[in-house]
C-alpha cells in the first residue's frame, strides 16, 4: 500500500497552485520593478563619476562612454595638488564637529527632559522657531562677527579652522538638540529611580546608562553632522581665505571654476577618494542606525 502511494506521487506529483501573471505583478513583481529602477537611477551618477576620474583628459561631455580608457594619471596628479591638505583638514574639521555637536547636543537633550527649570519650555520653542530661519540669512552676520573677533583674538577670526568649527556647532545644536530631545524622552524615568536609589549621581547615570541606551541617535545625530559638514561649501567659502586652511569642497571648486581650466577628470578623482570617509563611517555606524529605526517595535 505504501508502496502503491510512493509510485502515485512519483507519477502524478501533486499540481502547484500558480499565481496569475497579472495578480503576481500587481503584487510582486511591481516592487522588483521599481527596486530596479531606484538602483539604476542612484548607482548611475556613481558610475559615470568613477568612469571620469580613470579617463586622462576627460570633460564632462566627452565622458558619454563609460569606462572607455582605464588609467591612474588623474589620481596620481592629485600629489601635486594640495587635494591631501585639503582632506585632512576637511576630515579634523568634520571629526571635531560631529564629536562636539553629539556630546553638546546630548547633554542639551538630557537636560531638558529629565530637569524642571525656569525657561524650559521657553527654551524648547526657541530651538524651535530658530530653525525656521535659513542659515544663510547669517552669512552676512558671522562674515563681520569673525572678522571683528579676529581683531581681538586671531584664532577665532577669519581664515580660522577653529572659528568655522564654531559656527557649525551654533548652526547644528539646535536642531539636533530638539532631534534627540524626543529620543531621550522614549527613556524611562524609571530607570533614572533606580540607579539614584543603587546611589548613582546625575553625572553618573548620564555617562554610564542613559548614554549607551541612546547610541542610535546619537550615531544618526553625528553620522548627519559629519556629511554637513564634509559636503559644506558657502560657510567654508566665506571663513576660509587661505589655499592651506581650505576644505575639499573649497579647493575642488577652482579645478572647475574657470571656464577655460577645467579639470573634471582631476575632479571626479578628487570626489571618489572623498567619498570614501562618509562611505566607511556609515557602514561603521549601520548596525547603529538600523537599531534606531527598529527600537521599540517589539515589546518583551
Amino acid at each position: 500500500m505504501t508502496q502503491q502511494l510512493r509510485t502515485d506521487v512519483v507519477t502524478n506529483p501533486p499540481k502547484l497552485n500558480k499565481m496569475p501573471f497579472g495578480r503576481w505583478f500587481s503584487e510582486i513583481g511591481i516592487r522588483h520593478v521599481v527596486g530596479i529602477f531606484a538602483v539604476i537611477y542612484a548607482g548611475f551618477p556613481i558610475l559615470y563619476v568613477v568612469s571620469t576620474s580613470l579617463i586622462p583628459g576627460a570633460t564632462l561631455t566627452g565622458s558619454n562612454q563609460l569606462f572607455s580608457a582605464l588609467s591612474s594619471a588623474n589620481y596620481e596628479a592629485l600629489g601635486n595638488t594640495n587635494f591631501w591638505t585639503w582632506l585632512g583638514n576637511t576630515l579634523q574639521i568634520g571629526i571635531i564637529t560631529s564629536i562636539a555637536t553629539v556630546l553638546m547636543g546630548a547633554a542639551a537633550a538630557y537636560a531638558f527632559s529629565r530637569f524642571r527649570f525656569s525657561g524650559r519650555r521657553m527654551g524648547l520653542i526657541s530651538l524651535l522657531v530658530i530653525q525656521m530661519f535659513p542659515q544663510i540669512l547669517a552669512f552676512v552676520a558671522i562674515f563681520l562677527l569673525l572678522m571683528t573677533l579676529g581683531y581681538v583674538w586671531p584664532p577665532l577670526g577669519l581664515n580660522s579652522k577653529l572659528a568655522l568649527i564654531c559656527v557649525y556647532l551654533g548652526g547644528a545644536l539646535g536642531a539636533n538638540t530638539f532631534l534627540m530631545y524626543g529620543f531621550f524622552n522614549t527613556i524611562p524615568r524609571e530607570i533614572d529611580e533606580a540607579a539614584k536609589i543603587d546611589g548613582a549621581s546625575h553625572a553618573q547615570i548620564y555617562w554610564t546608562i542613559i548614554l549607551r541606551l541612546v547610541a542610535p541617535i546619537l550615531a544618526v545625530v553625528g553620522l548627519l553632522s559629519f556629511i554637513g559638514t564634509f559636503n559644506d561649501f558657502v560657510i567654508a567659502k566665506v571663513i576660509l581665505q587661505s589655499e592651506q586652511n581650505w576644505t575639499l569642497a573649497v579647493g575642488m571648486y577652482q579645478w572647475v571654476s574657470s571656464q577655460m581650466e577645467q579639470n573634471w577628470g582631476q575632479f571626479a578623482a578628487g570626489a571618489v577618494i572623498g567619498s570614501i570617509p562618509i562611505l566607511l563611517l556609515f557602514l561603521f555606524l549601520q548596525r547603529y542606525i538600523v537599531g534606531g529605526l527598529t527600537a521599540g517595535s517589539v515589546k518583551g
